[in-house]
């Protein structure tokens, strides 16, 4: 039972729950108002949080080492969306699903997982704190661009209009930085309830998800995605997370990383954010949209969560036998029972 909860995100399932709910009793005419207005006050409260949980020093530390944090950046928003992209341009993907999966990859990386993977595998978590800070605080303003540029001629209704642009500054921007402004003032009090920002985090994706797939169950949605899709989401998700995980390997030996600074190469740039990317479709796309939108990014999510696992306990054990190779210290051998 433990093995199992090691691999699957306990979220995840209330993830999935919600999207039950969500397909069984949709919030549908005034109750469906009123979850969207919850929704989109969740999502203000969470970047403000967000915007001052971040500290200043981080910012300034993210410049030293730029040439990790660079490759780590290239990773999320040129890699990635160009896989993406080129996913969703092949003629026998459904546009929906090509949607889902290009939006995934412009989103920034994880911050949790991220630091506690590369924690687990030995690697830099100094390093890692500041490159997923750092990607998540781009996201902000690269994933709506990248939105813009990329997805007004792969998604259907896709691209950005005066409302979503609205929506981007109101919701997101102005709340983060006012956050970040407030630092001085409350950043004291984030410090010391950090349960607090991982519920208002839980709770406005839950929120988002909930009133996404109402939408969308009430469009049809599960009328008009088969198995078949689901599948084949999948399938296309495992693809992706394989290339990007030996191609940041490769890169950080090319680059000529220590062995710390590739696993936080690999770990911050191979993630998605499920908590800042189910925030942002409700913001960028259409009510009925969100939904087939973010089910490529949950899948996504879980797959990797499971791999890094693996990943993290190779390298952690790896690590250790390197110690004791260093160290010169043979693992005794135990003798024979005496007859």
């Amino acid at each position: 039972m433990n093995r199992i909860r090691q691999f699957l995100d306990p979220f995840l399932m209330i993830l999935i729950a919600t999207v039950l709910l969500a397909s069984f009793l949709p919030a549908r005419g005034q109750w469906a108002s009123v979850a969207t207005i919850a929704a989109d006050a969740g999502i203000v409260l969470l970047f403000f949080l967000h915007g001052a949980k971040l500290s200043r020093q981080a910012i300034w530390d993210g410049a030293r080492a730029w040439k990790l944090h660079l490759a780590t950046l290239g990773m999320t928003f040129l890699l990635f969306p160009l896989i993406g992209w080129g996913v969703a341009a092949v003629p026998t993907i459904p546009p929906m699903v090509g949607a889902g999966l290009l939006f995934l990859t412009l989103l920034p990386s994880t911050v949790q997982s991220s630091i506690a993977f590369t924690a687990i595998a030995r690697g830099n978590v100094a390093a890692a704190v500041v490159s997923a800070s750092f990607s998540n605080l781009l996201g902000i303003f690269l994933t709506p661009l990248l939105v813009t540029l990329l997805m007004h001629t792969t998604a259907p209704g896709g691209g950005l209009s005066m409302s979503a642009v609205e929506g981007i500054f109101l919701q997101l921007l102005l709340p983060f930085v006012a956050g970040h402004l407030l630092r001085p003032l409350i950043g004291g009090f984030i410090g010391r309830h950090k349960g607090l920002l991982a519920k208002v985090d839980r709770t406005s994706i839950l929120l988002v998800v909930y009133t996404a797939f109402s939408a969308a169950v009430v469009e049809g949605l599960w009328q008009r995605m088969s198995w078949d899709e689901l599948l084949l989401i999948a399938g296309l998700c495992v693809a992706m997370l394989t290339a990007v995980l030996i191609f940041s390997w490769a890169l950080g030996r090319t680059l000529g990383f220590s062995r710390e600074d590739r696993i936080v190469l690999q770990f911050c740039g191979s993630k998605k954010s499920l908590a800042s990317g189910v925030p942002m479709a409700g913001v960028l796309f259409p009510a009925a949209m969100v939904g087939p939108i973010i089910l490529p990014l949950m899948l996504f999510h879980q797959i990797q969560l499971m791999a890094c696992a693996l990943l993290a306990r190779h390298y952690a054990a790896q690590a250790e036998r390197d110690a004791i190779s260093d160290s010169g210290i043979v693992p005794a051998i135990a003798s024979p029972p005496a007859r």
